[in-house]
């Protein structure tokens, strides 16, 4: 619990140096967005809110997001995106199935600043360690914020704290999935599980030699350095 209050108290900070009045997050049904939710709500107390944001996404994606946010008392407000989301499909007809897949977190980016703005709020991320180092989030889309409150914990920290913090149950024991096409899941994407992909950074970490299967190793090596850019400050030409 020490540590929730530690980023719960950060995520105070950041908003007051940062001469903002609260916090505007995603909500989506899954234990990233929840355990972000109950943290802000726990710093800003009434200055919060949940955007659900849905783009062609399951039913049970807003059914936990609205779980939690009457378990924790989070103001929310939806705006469904599926019909803006076909607008952009038809300017773009022949745009792969990742380009479309990342329109959706883009289109919700978009809209979380325009609250943010108007509110004078701070846009709060989701990501979290593991998939921040593997560069498993979408640029300028849901990797588009001001904070990232939980960027500094792996996904099993994440499933760790939404016990202490008794985030429900079904949220937290759900297949995490960015919901960006029928059936997608966060590990069939990235083709290894979360406790082996943070058993393996937890090794990097500790200058330990990580005990996981050679390919799979490999794997996460080439996904942290290709995802570099990502991470990585905009390249900006300086005149000499």
């Amino acid at each position: 619990m020490k540590l929730s209050k530690e980023i719960s108290e950060w995520i105070k900070g950041q908003v007051r140096k940062a001469h903002k009045k609260g916090i505007v997050l995603g909500l989506s049904g899954g234990i990233d967005s929840a355990l972000t939710a109950v943290l802000s709500k726990k710093a800003m107390r009434e200055h919060v809110i949940g955007l659900i944001l849905p783009c062609e996404s399951h039913p049970k994606d807003k059914e936990l997001a609205l779980k939690v946010a009457r378990k924790f008392n989070i103001r929310v407000k939806e705006i469904d995106l599926k019909n803006i989301y076909k607008k952009f499909c038809e300017i773009f007809p022949d745009a792969s199935r990742l380009a479309r897949a990342n329109l959706k977190p883009r289109l919700r980016m978009a809209i979380l600043y325009t609250f943010a703005n108007t509110l004078d709020y701070l846009v709060a991320g989701t990501g979290n360690k593991s998939e921040l180092t593997i560069g498993y989030f979408t640029k300028y889309g849901d990797g588009g914020c001001d904070i990232l409150p939980i960027g500094g914990l792996l996904k099993t920290d994440v499933r760790k704290m939404a016990k202490e913090l008794c985030i429900p149950p079904e949220i937290i024991k759900r297949p995490p999935t960015a919901g960006l096409w029928e059936g997608q899941t966060d590990e069939g994407e990235i083709g290894i599980s979360y406790k082996e992909l943070d058993s393996c950074l937890d090794a990097f970490e500790q200058g330990r030699s990580p005990k996981i299967d050679n390919r799979n190793l490999e794997k996460i090596k080439l996904m942290i350095r290709s995802s570099k850019h990502k991470r990585n400050k905009i390249p900006t030409f300086k005149k000499k």
